[in-house]
């Protein structure tokens, strides 16, 4: 059973790219290990470091007013590519639990804020991944880059995400109620599937007594 999702306050930090893939967010080296934990030391390796491995002072994220974060705002079609789970593990143990991104429109039509299986995966595991408009994205970066130390509430039951300025600014969102129940109450698969268990033992006897019953 993950933890459950209901309100998370905490400091915001940026990555203004967009179409960050998953080989980027945990590179191929890192998926070595048969265990779900450590990969934060991954977490956009080649965008963290440079080649001799010291901090790549060019990433925002490295900058120290934004460590410690654990909101993260993007650009858009953040976590395509692959459908590695691992990029949701990375991003997560990093110290994010919710991440933003702007949906697009385009002449070609209508570009996601993020991967499908990204996010997918990103509610199995617990991560609230949400999509505001890019007009609203960009004005959150523009506050973000002008507060330094900003805090953020992404509220899962209201469906809203507040700034806290002043005056504090909020943004509205939308989730799949079915999407938004499981966060709340904490379901992976797993635990969705064991709330049936009394159902499915039923079922599995009943079958055992038709296998078993002599034929008269």
């Amino acid at each position: 059973m993950m933890q459950p999702f209901k309100k998370h306050r905490g400091l915001v930090a940026l990555l203004k790219k967009s179409n960050v893939d998953t080989d980027q967010i945990i590179p191929k080296q890192f998926l070595k290990s048969i265990k779900r934990t450590g990969f934060e030391e991954g977490f956009l390796f080649d965008y963290r470091f440079k080649t001799d491995g010291s901090l790549n002072p060019d990433l925002k994220l490295n900058a120290p007013r934004y460590q410690g974060a654990s909101i993260l705002v993007t650009l858009n079609n953040f976590g395509c590519g692959s459908s590695r789970e691992h990029a949701v593990w990375a991003v997560m143990q990093y110290g994010f639990r919710v991440v933003i991104a702007p949906s697009r429109i385009s002449e070609e039509g209508k570009l996601n804020a993020f991967a499908d299986i990204f996010r997918n995966n990103g509610f199995n595991n617990g991560l609230l991944t949400i999509e505001l408009s890019e007009a609203e994205v960009d004005e959150m970066i523009d506050l973000i880059e002008a507060n330094e130390g900003l805090e953020a509430t992404a509220d899962l039951e209201r469906q809203t995400v507040t700034l806290h300025l002043e005056p504090e600014k909020v943004y509205s969102f939308e989730i799949d109620s079915s999407i938004r129940d499981k966060l709340l109450e904490g379901l992976d698969p797993i635990a969705q599937t064991l709330k049936f268990e009394s159902d499915i033992t039923a079922f599995e006897n009943e079958e055992k007594r038709e296998i078993f019953r002599p034929n008269c």
